[in-house]
């Protein structure tokens, strides 16, 4: 007997335009950014029993070890109150590559959704090899994977504030420079 399975979410795209003036750093022709915008896949599940989401690459790009990107997916969630999208790196990928996600999890708030960049998710990646492996990820390549997750609140919970943005947006963390 199948396990009942709770609905968290659905993965949509980001309209055209937020999708080009994302991309537009890596790409200045308008027809290809067009092109690679209808051939977006939403994420899906590889098997019955995948609990995670396979995010999939708009482009091809290569990352060469101790090199990072900032990845624009052309995704976005709309996730159910009381659950969040966690977003890590595809297993052989880290298991290959040391890939990372700059900020370990990404953590999608339900909220997110509404932002002023339509929710749309990025992905910066590090190739953290020792092994001096160059990672190639092709246009459609499975890179990421998401994980929808229920979340609880304390008793004394009393958030009301409203998200306008992405990281950072609802509080801006003390960060301290040091220089040698």
């Amino acid at each position: 007997m199948r396990k009942k399975l709770f609905s968290a979410g659905e993965f949509e795209k980001v309209s055209l335009e937020t999708f080009m003036r994302d991309t537009q750093p890596f790409f200045g022709d308008e027809y290809a950014q067009e092109e690679r915008y209808h051939n977006l896949k939403l994420p899906t599940r590889a098997t019955s029993g995948s609990a995670g989401y396979d995010f999939k690459a708009p482009f091809a790009f290569a990352l060469a070890p101790g090199k990072s990107i900032k990845l624009p997916t052309g995704i976005r969630a709309k996730i159910a109150d009381g659950w969040w999208l966690a977003c890590v790196p595809r297993s052989s990928l880290g298991f290959w590559y040391r890939v990372q996600l700059d900020n370990t999890i990404g953590v999608i708030d339900s909220d997110y959704y509404n932002a002023d960049n339509e929710g749309h998710i990025f992905a910066k990646l590090t190739n953290d090899s020792k092994d001096g492996k160059k990672m190639i990820v092709h246009a459609g390549d499975a890179f990421m994977q998401g994980i929808f997750l229920p979340y609880g609140v304390t008793h004394s919970d009393a958030a009301s504030g409203v998200r306008s943005g992405g990281i950072g947006s609802t509080s801006k963390p003390y960060v301290e420079v040091v220089s040698k």
